[in-house]
């Protein structure tokens, strides 16, 4: 993998990752923004979009809100887009397939980034307790420090996040490539579409809806008949 598309996928991430909940969350670390981004700086743009498309969906009904802590699906697209694009390149293999197996080896890797993410709360608990103290003390400028420790234990687990899922998925996929190739040629339309519609699943059963079930299938229909009309 090159070193050069390793590092933009790292400040992509780390942009993206203290998006979450660290500083600024003005959602450019979900994944139809992420993936994109981090797709375009690296040249694929269109594997960008197909991995954020995918994975969006199925996150979006888990948010990083208050003391909820979901896996991290930032660094899982992001990993993801930069894991495809060099593979495709080394491989020389259809990018929708490669896609699709880095991205289904790199989501159960995004359990890491929920475990990562909970220790960085931990440590920044006493940061909390400690900053409190200094401002009772008067002393601003080291409760201000305080303030950057824990932006920077964030960035931490965040790159740390990023970085087991890369080379997790880097490791794995050409090992699993040679076994699933055949079938990911036959199912890699149906599984671009389930993906979405497992998101759809997802949110559907979330929310407060008498009939869900018959909005599921409005929005089903009007979709495929969009799709037919195009």
């Amino acid at each position: 993998m090159s070193a050069f598309d390793f590092f933009i996928g790292a400040m992509v991430a780390l942009f993206c990752g203290l998006d979450r909940t660290a500083i600024l969350q003005v959602m450019i670390s979900r994944p139809i923004v992420a993936a994109p981004l981090v797709a375009w700086l690296l040249g694929e743009p269109l594997v960008g979009l197909q991995v954020g498309m995918m994975v969006e969906l199925l996150w979006l009904a888990r948010l990083p809100v208050g003391a909820a802590i979901p896996p991290d699906d930032t660094q899982v697209s992001i990993a993801s887009c930069v894991i495809a694009i060099n593979l495709g390149r080394l491989l020389q293999v259809p990018s929708s397939e490669i896609v699709l197996l880095c991205l289904l080896v790199a989501i159960p890797l995004g359990k890491v980034g929920q475990y990562l993410d909970h220790i960085a709360r931990q440590i920044n608990v006493r940061l909390l307790l400690s900053a409190e103290e200094r401002l009772v003390n008067g002393q601003f400028l080291r409760a201000e420090v305080q303030h950057f420790k824990g932006m920077t234990n964030f960035a931490i687990a965040t790159l740390g996040t990023y970085t087991v899922v890369v080379i997790g998925t880097f490791m794995l996929v050409p090992i699993i490539w040679p076994l699933v190739e055949n079938a990911l040629y036959h199912s890699s339309n149906w599984l671009e579409l389930a993906l979405p519609l497992i998101g759809v699943a997802v949110i559907l059963g979330t929310i407060n809806v008498s009939r869900a079930l018959t909005l599921f299938c409005a929005s089903f229909g009007m979709a495929f008949l969009l799709m037919w009309l195009v």
